[in-house]
């Protein structure tokens, strides 16, 4: 496979790369490192699953995965006592071998290193660097909106530029809710003396409630380890507009999860309200967009691919 078809590979689901002229240069090195970190404060769910999937494909193509289990930032975030984050780090852990990393996959706990001397020397290295203004823009949404942030809310973006350094970073990947600290990450890097990363940035799925973002801590998700039962019942209970295409989460399971998997859905129907349909995805829009497809209909087919497709997780999480 020669470089091109490596960066469509890459570019391939995601809403942004910065920049695919550096990513051609990472690509040249004999094992490059992509690296995203998640903060074990809840399930990993299936917002989690969009960057999961991009780090199959990148490690697919040679790419050396590292991915951080940011216990530390969990705690400066509120999350619970650091006991309590470094269990349900563990648990993440399982469940992300679950979803078919290789077992060349790296897991790194944030307090592997981030108490070190030399960590510690960084961070107060970009604390000079960084002003309060540019941290602040980098804090998460929660965070940037409150009116009152704690310390730890600046210290945490500065902490995960200096994780890029530790974990010799080529590609950082992550959502779109990533962009301000990667950003940072590229501004602030080369001045003290480091390569920057090339970032990429994958879409939000809406949550369940119709929310901007899927999220642990707002119930608003199908977790990727859940029982048959539960993603029935949370895809019946979820937001599905009548001819809503944007911003519609079910829409948006079937764009993300269910055509890069197959060219067509078969939605059965008794006849009585027209009959099965086998459906493209432009069709499926169409369809919806007219509102000659029901929302049931569409959630049903989707409730039952998740089942079937998430299925591999839970048999990996019953051993």
């Amino acid at each position: 496979m020669n470089n091109n078809e490596k960066i469509e590979i890459i570019k391939k689901g995601t809403l942004e790369i910065i920049n695919s002229e550096e990513l051609n240069g990472k690509i040249e090195k004999k094992a490059p490192i992509a690296y995203t970190g998640y903060e074990p404060s809840g399930k990993i769910h299936l917002g989690h699953l969009i960057t999961v999937i991009k780090l199959k494909q990148l490690q697919d193509i040679g790419f050396k995965i590292k991915i951080l289990l940011a216990d530390y930032h969990a705690y400066l975030n509120g999350k619970g006592t650091i006991e309590e984050i470094q269990e349900l780090a563990e648990y993440n852990e399982k469940v992300f071998k679950g979803l078919g990393l290789s077992q060349d996959t790296e897991f790194i706990y944030g307090s592997s290193h981030q108490t070190k001397g030399e960590y510690a020397d960084k961070v107060y290295k970009l604390s000079t660097l960084t002003t309060l203004k540019r941290a602040k823009r980098s804090m998460d949404q929660v965070s940037r909106h409150d009116e009152n942030p704690k310390v730890g809310n600046v210290i945490y973006p500065l902490m995960q530029v200096v994780d890029m350094i530790f974990l010799n970073v080529d590609v950082a990947l992550g959502g779109m809710e990533q962009r301000k600290i990667q950003m940072l990450s590229r501004e602030i890097l080369p001045k003290l003396g480091f390569e920057p990363p090339v970032c990429i940035h994958t879409p939000l799925l809406h949550g369940l409630d119709g929310d901007e973002k899927m999220s642990s801590s707002k119930g608003n998700f199908i977790a990727v380890d859940d029982e048959e039962n539960v993603i029935k019942k949370r895809i019946k209970k979820s937001y599905c507009p009548i001819k809503i295409i944007e911003g519609n989460p079910i829409i948006e399971i079937a764009k993300y999860f269910i055509f890069p998997n197959q060219e067509k859905i078969l939605i059965k129907r008794s006849e009585k309200f027209g009959g099965d349909l086998e459906l493209n995805e432009n069709e499926l829009y169409d369809m919806y967009g007219s509102g000659e497809l029901h929302p049931l209909d569409l959630k049903n087919v989707v409730s039952d691919f998740l089942i079937e497709y998430l299925k591999p997780v839970r048999e990996y999480m019953s051993k």
